[in-house]
């Protein structure tokens, strides 16, 4: 076998370590040489015993995943494990391979870790091509078709047909070209399953598809109202005008 891959796993919960050496077990190639629940412990573990890479969680006592990495003398690969993406564009500063969510999807992971092994043999750092596989991977996380309720049937609903998404009560109206649904959903939850380039608030009750937007205008009070492929106008609010100000050239 070729020189095996040093590996350390840092997480404050011990479950979680379970859970990466135990899918690391597939890895003949990958040898864990320690883990660590302390940010404090991690750093001397690191620069002693020096790992090709690293399995790191983000949010820690004592110090975060980012001060661990500012501490180090050695320079490891880097997989982030956390239950937080909105750290991910500052972690793939950090010489990282790749960025995993909680709970940790083996089928993720595995092509994680496959990276890892490529990129380790070839000493690879390359930070575009990282940033562009994140943004894929994000886009690809968002459901292309919804399931919504009509009388006893269950609908499936291509996303890309949602003209847009208005709040009432704790229920959302989905609304298309040719019909509307209701769902049991808050338009808040909603909003997280939806792919925020494209689906934008304009009002805290109101969601639009921007790929379904046919003209703005300019009310004589400054305000805006944006008017959909269905004919529907619907009133920014001011809060949320900037974002599609921002659209204007």
């Amino acid at each position: 076998m070729e020189n095996p891959i040093s590996c350390i796993v840092i997480d404050d919960e011990q479950l979680a370590r379970q859970f990466v050496i135990e899918y690391l077990q597939d890895f003949e190639q990958v040898d864990i040489i320690g883990q660590s629940g302390k940010a404090s412990e991690a750093i001397r573990l690191i620069n002693d015993k020096k790992p090709d890479l690293i399995f790191l969680d983000v949010q820690m006592p004592g110090k975060d995943g980012f001060e661990v990495l500012e501490k180090l003398t050695h320079e490891p690969f880097v997989i982030f494990c956390t239950a937080y993406d909105k750290y991910a564009i500052r972690a793939f500063e950090k010489n990282t391979i790749d960025y995993l969510l909680k709970p940790l999807d083996k089928g993720r992971f595995d092509k994680a870790v496959g990276k890892a092994i490529e990129r380790i043999k070839k000493n690879d750092v390359n930070f575009e091509r990282m940033m562009e596989e994140f943004t894929q991977q994000k886009k690809s996380a968002y459901p292309p078709n919804l399931f919504v309720q009509k009388t006893e049937k269950l609908i499936n609903l291509p996303v890309s047909n949602i003209i847009c998404l208005e709040a009432s009560g704790d229920y959302t109206i989905i609304s298309t070209a040719t019909d509307q649904f209701v769902s049991s959903s808050g338009i808040s939850k909603l909003a997280t399953r939806l792919d925020p380039a494209v689906f934008i608030r304009i009002h805290r009750s109101t969601i639009i598809n921007i790929n379904q937007l046919k003209e703005l205008q300019k009310n004589a009070n400054g305000t805006l109202t944006v008017v959909m492929t269905n004919g529907k106008g619907y009133a920014v609010s001011r809060s949320y005008a900037k974002d599609i100000r921002k659209m204007i050239v």
